[in-house]
């Protein structure tokens, strides 16, 4: 069994650690951990990114921080189908429904999140089963001067609306790369935002989570390099 990580002191010690997960199976990443791989994933959502947390020694846990914290990284893993495509949108962190008075892009949560990232592909095609899926070459990244334009235009975009009590006109078609979306295990979990007319009421907790489209130019952008 491997002994847990200890948190990473520099970028270079953690590029280092994450490569030593390419080709390797959740399965055998799981049994260096001692742990056991879930029978369904459904009812296991966002294990494989909390095993591969607990093998690279990340240390925020559920705080609005970079997962490697002494470092300022983030950690996000990208399910990639048969294709070789994102399967799905990825979770960045949960919406501030109250309190955005004053908030900039520069100290969102968002950016510090995007900010470094360490993206860790992992097979997620329906044919394969999940112990046997494997994970691919990490790397990590940061938004160029255009990309974090275009994010913080987003960004800007939807806070405005929540500030404006329009939470619930926000859909999945709104934002080029960035996007909002219902964040919650089942219909009984509710937040509390403010409406149009400034009365408070309850409404499912929203997610901002990146499009399909823009991770792929990311992965894109990896190969031609």
């Amino acid at each position: 069994m491997r002994t847990l990580a200890s948190p990473p002191r520099t970028e270079q010690e953690l590029l280092h650690n994450a490569g030593q997960l390419t080709g390797k199976s959740l399965l055998q990443v799981a049994s260096e951990l001692g742990l056991q791989v879930p029978v369904d994933q459904k009812r296991a959502k966002g294990w494989v990114g909390e095993m591969i947390e607990v093998y690279l020694g990340a240390t925020a846990s559920s705080l609005p921080e970079p997962d490697f914290q002494n470092i300022g990284v983030e950690l996000k893993t990208l399910p990639l189908n048969h294709l070789g495509k994102p399967k799905e949108t990825t979770f960045v962190c949960t919406v501030s429904l109250n309190e955005n008075a004053g908030r900039t892009w520069e100290d969102s949560v968002v950016r510090h999140k995007l900010n470094r990232v360490l993206w860790v592909p992992v097979e997620a095609g329906v044919d394969i089963a999940l112990p046997h899926r494997r994970i691919g070459s990490p790397f990590i990244w940061s938004p160029d001067p255009d990309q974090e334009a275009a994010l913080r235009i987003d960004w800007q975009e939807l806070m405005d609306m929540i500030a404006m009590g329009e939470i619930e006109r926000i859909n999945s078609q709104q934002g080029r790369y960035l996007q909002i979306r219902p964040k919650a295990a089942n219909a009984s979990i509710l937040s509390q935002t403010t409406k149009e007319n400034g009365q408070h009421s309850m409404t499912l907790p929203r997610g901002f989570y990146l499009r399909t489209s823009f991770t792929e130019s990311l992965l894109l952008m990896q190969i031609e390099n």
